[in-house]
């Protein structure tokens, strides 16, 4: 990593509030380069608080912008942070409208040239492709990391139709301990309890909306872009990462929108900007990249950008099995298309008799993390217990073979009950025999007919089920296996149905894997390449050792005698650390999920939040506390959520939320 200091324009930062038409006041952080001329506006927008909890991250990258002539803004989403107003359910109409008039507003601020473009990681990478929906006529060019264009069947809440358990309920319980943080009296002043109290009356679980909406109904169409590619004006610069659970998108933006106006990227990153050098490696100069994109896009200079490859991708060589790896063997590609002239559809057909794959229920203890975010314990381990609960099929590797894109399973399937789950895997297995985790897929069977609906799989029926793995690229090479695995269950990624441990009867006769071949060393392989990683001078925020031994990130318990799994999950994104205004920032979290290996209806999940923000000086001291919890019946998932706030050690407010929501389709 390059710590920049000296750059073309010396820069000035201020913090301000944007008005909205109803008199709501957004907080903004804004850096700008010290010149007369005036120049483009850079917006990154989001809930999770400029001032304390992404300001390490912020100081890397907007001050650099500022220092290669951009104004560069960071702001906070209505109701979130040091902001007005009252928080909304993600990516709201509210929200959004609110973001086009920010964009707005920035185009007609003296120091910006009317040209803004939108960025982001997740949250921001999403909201930037939203508004580019809603084409406001300064927005020209954004950069979405890590997003989303279907909030359905590509985002934290549902995979093929199915519950996502490990983060519909993880991400919930996250933001509702995030929603609770009171504003900072320091940049809020002393309105800060007023607008605390506030929001806390107005608070609701997003796990109620979420549940609420079990197929892909108008609730998630709204705000996914892959209703209208056509409605994005802008020029997108899609990112992604195979580790990351949106790598898809970045695939289905270069198929639909026009090739003049997009361009993408996907390395072999976590769920991270691809310059922090998180694991997996390799990092690559990001900002430099980016700083490529906002020069054509929004100065008119030819910096060769829109010359690249339509997508850039990384194909890693095999590796054995591991939950983190620094960095990755593999090299870049390029693809003149998307879908790519050079990728080829080749069928392996199953072999063997038809096969009964009744999967005990904690398969999928050993599927790491959803999110993966460069911590020691977020990929999968090795395989081979998941595997032997699972149906295998092999596939022998004569020669090397590249894998580029989704591949898709057709599998011939018998079932006795009107619901359950396929879920495939796709593993590379060497010689030794261990098994590394390539990528993967999973069908509700009630929406083997389309996402926007839920139709009972006929007791006793049979049928082909055909459904698309996530996005990957991997070699394969000679005399290693390609194992197609087969599972009814994969807790606790998904929720499992009622009565789904009876299984299903996989019948080979007629079922195949199709992966996407890609023919090796290519012309549009050469030259593609990326400086080294480069980032502004950091915050300086101080993370104090302790002396307490630290708990395991992943920690699986299992009770032999009651046939009990539990998975205890760290998700450490941040602890404590002191920042150079003063603040002291303690963040504790943890998720638990469980369930006894034959009863579908023993899944619970729990995860438990505290959070301190103290600042001495002011003799200012609060804390939230929340803990969220999801079990389900047959009928109906049964959650439970309770929200306990204190100032100075006293309790000013404390609600618990009791609901139960009828299973229609999860």
């Amino acid at each position: 990593m390059h710590i920049r200091t000296s750059f073309p324009y010396e820069t000035t930062h201020e913090d301000l509030r944007i008005p909205l038409p109803d008199g709501t006041q957004l907080y903004a952080r804004v850096w700008r380069p010290l010149t007369q001329e005036p120049v483009p506006a850079l917006l990154e927008y989001l809930p999770y608080r400029l001032t304390d909890w992404t300001a390490p991250r912020d100081f890397q990258r907007h001050p650099w912008y500022a220092g290669h002539g951009y104004a560069s803004v960071r702001v906070d989403v209505r109701g979130h942070g040091n902001s007005g107003g009252l928080p909304t359910d993600e990516y709201s109409a509210t929200e959004l409208a609110d973001g086009v008039e920010v964009v707005n507003w920035l185009a007609a601020q003296p120091w910006c040239d009317g040209k803004v473009g939108m960025f982001g990681i997740s949250w921001g990478g999403f909201n930037s492709l939203q508004i580019a929906a809603l084409a406001p006529e300064p927005l020209k060019a954004v950069v979405t990391v890590c997003s989303t264009d279907d909030r359905y069947d590509n985002d934290v809440h549902y995979m093929g139709g199915s519950v996502l358990a490990v983060d519909m309920h993880a991400w919930a319980a996250t933001m509702l301990a995030f929603v609770s943080r009171p504003p900072d009296p320091q940049y809020a002043g002393l309105a800060w309890r007023d607008m605390w109290l506030k929001r806390l009356e107005h608070i609701d679980p997003f796990i109620h909306t979420w549940l609420d909406h079990q197929t892909r109904d108008a609730y998630w169409r709204h705000g996914s872009v892959c209703e209208d590619y056509g409605a994005i004006d802008a020029a997108v610069l899609a990112v992604g990462g195979w580790h990351d659970p949106y790598r898809d998108t970045v695939l289905r933006l270069v198929e639909h929108l026009p090739p003049d106006r997009v361009r993408g990227l996907v390395g072999p990153w976590s769920h991270q900007y691809p310059d922090r050098g998180l694991p997996p490696g390799p990092a690559i100069g990001f900002l430099q990249e980016t700083l490529r994109w906002w020069d054509q896009h929004l100065k008119g200079v030819d910096t060769g950008v829109m010359r690249e490859p339509l997508l850039r991708s990384w194909i890693s060589d095999s590796h054995r099995p591991a939950t983190v790896y620094d960095t990755l063997p593999g090299r870049w590609v390029g693809e003149p298309a998307w879908p790519s002239p050079h990728v080829t559809t080749v069928s392996y057909g199953l072999q063997g008799a038809p096969v009964l794959v009744r999967s005990p229920q904690h398969t999928g203890v050993d599927a790491g993390r959803f999110f993966p975010f460069g911590n020691d314990a977020d990929l999968p381990p090795d395989q081979r217990e998941e595997d032997a609960r699972s149906a295998c099929f092999e596939f022998a590797v004569g020669e090397e073979t590249w894998v580029l894109g989704r591949p898709r399973v057709r599998l011939r399937v018998t079932c006795e009950v009107p619901r359950g789950q396929v879920i495939a895997r796709l593993c590379d297995v060497a010689p030794d025999g261990s098994s590394t985790l390539v990528t993967r897929g999973v069908l509700n069977l009630s929406a083997r007919h389309g996402r926007d609906r839920a139709v009972p799989w006929e007791p006793g029926a049979s049928g082909e089920v055909v459904f698309e793995l996530n996005g990957i690229g991997h070699v394969f090479p000679p005399g290693h296996r390609i194992r197609l695995a087969v599972s009814s269950a994969y807790w606790p990624w998904i929720w499992p149905q009622p009565e789904s441990e009876a299984g299903f009867t996989l019948d080979p006769a007629g079922s195949f894997l199709e992966l996407p071949v890609r023919t090796h060393d290519v012309d549009s392989d050469t030259g593609i390449g990326f400086g080294e990683p480069e980032q502004s001078e950091p915050l300086g925020v101080n993370y104090p050792a302790t002396l307490d031994e630290p708990r395991p990130e992943r920690l699986v318990v299992r009770d032999v005698a009651k046939g009990e799994w539990r998975l205890e999950v760290d998700p450490r994104y941040g602890g404590t650390r002191f920042y150079p205004d003063g603040l002291e920032f303690t963040e504790d979290a943890l998720e638990t999920y469980t369930i006894q290996e034959s009863d579908p209806l023993s899944a619970r999940a729990r995860s438990v939040w505290s959070i301190r923000l103290h600042r001495p000086e002011l003799g200012w001291d609060t804390t939230v506390r929340t803990r969220s919890e999801i079990t389900c019946e047959a009928t109906a998932f049964l959650t439970s959520n309770e929200v306990i706030c204190s100032e100075g050690g006293e309790v000013v407010f404390h609600r618990t939320w009791e609901k139960r929501i009828p299973r229609s389709a999860g």
